[in-house]
């Protein structure tokens, strides 16, 4: 059943896929190093609030924070150009609703302006970042999924 295959079979090196060296690659970035710290920042902000704030504003702060990094390496995962339009249009919205939430917390009065400054700031590196790294995509590479975006 097994014959097929041979245990010293050479194969080129270049074809074989490194999960080690993917991962390694993609937490080295600079764009997943940023969202790492939008995740510290917005963590600490959160740990910070009131309970009813918490309650009401926690999960979903975090969850923006955490989606912003698990798309990103969904994206850098991939060479197709659809999935990874997908999953940076769902980086940039989730970015821009946390961003919108630190005036809503600003509103509230819940924090010095300078700490909710720290994750705007976070946020605007963020941007920039976000922006040069879409620009890398080839958008010649990519699948149609037969749901007629970004093709």
């Amino acid at each position: 059943m097994w014959d097929d295959f041979e245990e010293n079979e050479e194969e080129d090196d270049e074809s074989e896929f490194d999960p080690k060296a993917q991962r390694d690659q993609i937490y080295s970035h600079p764009l997943m190093k940023k969202a790492k710290e939008i995740v510290s920042l917005t963590h600490a902000l959160v740990g910070s609030l009131d309970e009813a704030r918490k309650e009401l504003y926690g999960g979903m702060m975090m969850e923006d924070a955490m989606i912003m990094s698990a798309k990103f390496a969904g994206a850098e995962g991939v060479n197709d150009y659809i999935l990874k339009m997908e999953n940076a249009t769902i980086m940039k919205v989730h970015a821009r609703h946390l961003h919108s939430m630190t005036y809503q917390l600003a509103m509230e009065e819940t924090h010095a302006e300078e700490h909710l400054n720290l994750l705007r700031e976070a946020i605007e590196e963020f941007k920039v970042l976000f922006v040069a790294w879409v620009k890398s995509f080839d958008p010649a590479d990519k699948y149609d999924d037969g749901w007629g975006l970004f093709t």
